[in-house]
């Protein structure tokens, strides 16, 4: 269930999920292992027995990373079973899921935990969710949720079909949708993260919602946030 994406990360796939106005969409979460052998998990799926006997294979679960406010369905599960490790809420979060214990905030400023082996930018400025990149640096992997998506053609039919065309969930390339284009309210702030996601070397891309980048990252970032540069 487990599949290396490079040095010291994977990725997991998991159960497709119902969001709202019964669009369904895929999971996928990543592990990276930091050189303490300590690991993070970034947007966790579904926990099931054999994923946990293969993350626990990897190192110890220290942090979990919910990386926006709407991928959070399976942290209470996630808590539990690792009521150690810390968690961390991205803007937004902390006041929809007052049943979570979260230990610290994501903010501008470097986790101090994984400084110098992981960074992340706050895309400020977005009126649906704030999302956080994150870029793992031994890989070179920049980690995106819903800010990029492209499905697969097919994967909606009826009027879903027509809406997540419209929206560019199912274009030709990974794709910023267009609602999350239209809801970006303060653009000087997400261009200054743009800014900074675009300085990061990266050679690969994860999103949850899309295929696993393995080349060309750096131009396909600079055309899917052209309509924000420009």
């Amino acid at each position: 269930m487990l599949n290396e994406f490079g040095p010291n990360i994977w990725t997991a796939e998991g159960p497709t999920i119902t969001a709202a106005a019964g669009f369904h969409y895929p999971t996928r979460m990543a592990v990276i292992r930091l050189a303490s052998g300590d690991l993070v998990l970034w947007s966790p799926i579904a926990l099931t027995d054999d994923l946990r006997a293969g993350i626990e294979k990897l190192g110890t679960v220290r942090h979990l990373v919910p990386p926006n406010s709407l991928h959070h369905t399976f942290l209470g599960d996630w808590q539990r079973a690792y009521p150690e490790a810390r968690t961390y809420a991205p803007p937004g979060l902390r006041a929809m899921r007052q049943d979570i214990r979260f230990d610290a905030d994501f903010g501008d400023a470097p986790i101090a935990a994984w400084a110098g082996q992981i960074d992340h930018a706050i895309m400020w400025g977005n009126r649906i969710m704030t999302e956080v990149v994150l870029f793992h640096r031994e890989s070179g992997t920049a980690i995106f949720t819903d800010l990029i998506q492209q499905l697969p053609r097919g994967w909606f039919t009826g009027w879903r079909a027509l809406v997540a065309r419209l929206d560019l969930m199912v274009a030709d390339e990974p794709a910023v949708p267009r609602k999350f284009r239209l809801a970006f309210t303060d653009k000087r702030a997400a261009r200054a993260a743009l800014e900074h996601i675009l300085a990061w070397p990266t050679e690969k891309v994860i999103m949850a919602h899309g295929p696993l980048i393995h080349d060309g990252s750096q131009a396909l970032l600079r055309r899917a946030f052209r309509w924000l540069i420009d």
